[in-house]
């Protein structure tokens, strides 16, 4: 790859929005049973939502993640009626990859953990004064870092389940692809593809969506949306870095079973 054409895969997943809240820094399919609907057993009073109080606590927070920065996510969250699926049944994923909890959340919030490692250019005099080749090695380097948005949200009654139904369906019914609108950014999205979650929680379930950018380049989105009782755990990992250079990665074992834990 060129150095002009790094530059441009960059602003691409950017204004392409793969996720509004992730590009900022630019800088058996495996699933456990997804939840069957119902609200508990019987003779048991409803669930309640946490506060949003209640919530803050229990999103991740600065040092809890071992090698990972933790901070708001910056820019803010587009209202849910702003990210739209052309295909309705399609947009539980691309709420989940914007940052917005699936269905309807008594209350949400989120962060931003990304991976921290020293920056490959820091030693660099200036990346305009490198060769085209070092600087689109610098800048897939200085990029590879995984940088994921950890929404967490909390439902009454059924609303988890129900919420996790939603996106295990539309990871099904959305396989070939599908478009939307992410708060006026067109997102295209060529195929979805179920992928073997953690296994933490009471349910899971983890996919790719791979973004068309309708120039011959393609790049992957995973996530993973973990169920702990009536509360849900989106995470929507980029790597922009590894998308440059065609490695493979995924959603951070590390960040998930550091929020599984504050769930406990």
């Amino acid at each position: 790859m060129k150095r002009s054409s790094g530059v441009r895969l960059c602003a691409t997943v950017a204004v392409g929005a793969l996720s509004l809240a992730l590009i900022t820094d630019c800088s058996d399919g495996g699933s456990k049973d997804a939840g069957d609907g119902k609200g508990g057993e019987a003779g048991q009073p409803a669930a309640k939502a946490l506060s949003a109080a209640e919530l803050k606590k229990l999103i991740l927070a600065k040092g809890d993640v071992t090698g990972y920065k933790v901070e708001a996510v910056q820019g803010g969250t587009p209202a849910k009626s702003a990210v739209k699926a052309d295909d309705a049944q399609c947009g539980p994923l691309l709420r989940v990859m914007t940052g917005i909890a699936p269905g309807d959340a008594a209350t949400e919030t989120n962060r931003t953990v990304q991976e921290d490692k020293k920056d490959p250019t820091d030693d660099a005099t200036s990346m305009a004064d490198l060769t085209d080749g070092k600087f689109e090695d610098a800048l897939k380097d200085s990029m590879d870092r995984d940088t994921t948005v950890v929404v967490l949200s909390s439902y009454d009654g059924d609303g988890a389940e129900k919420a996790m139904r939603s996106v295990s369906d539309a990871v099904k019914a959305c396989a070939g692809g599908f478009t939307g609108d992410q708060a006026g950014d067109r997102a295209k999205f060529a195929k979805v593809a179920e992928e073997k979650s953690s296994g933490t929680g009471d349910a899971s379930v983890a996919f790719a969506a791979t973004s068309d950018m309708e120039d011959g380049d393609t790049a992957p989105v995973h996530v993973q949306v973990v169920r702990h009782g009536n509360n849900l755990a989106p995470y929507t990992t980029v790597n922009i870095g590894a998308m440059m250079a065609e490695k493979a990665y995924s959603v951070p074992g590390a960040v998930v079973t550091a929020q599984a834990a504050k769930l406990k």
